[in-house]
């Protein structure tokens, strides 16, 4: 094989290897999302409510500010 040959042969398999790559993590991360859905207010407020809770908007709003300090 020539060295020209090698280098393509190589280029396309690491193009092909990313896209593969890169379908495979959006697929697993779509169907994480699915089973596993963020937080939002509306979850929290259900929470709160669990809890033996009356949740004020300021309060829900003060929670949600928190979490997503944290997560940064």
């Amino acid at each position: 094989m020539s060295t020209g040959m090698v280098i393509l042969v190589a280029a396309l398999s690491l193009i092909a290897g990313v896209a593969i790559g890169f379908f495979i993590a959006r697929k697993y991360m779509m169907s994480y999302l699915q089973k596993n859905p963020p937080i939002n207010e509306n979850m929290l407020r259900v929470m709160m409510m669990q809890m033996g809770q009356k949740p004020s908007q300021k309060k829900i709003n003060q929670m949600m500010q928190a979490m997503n300090k944290q997560m940064k």
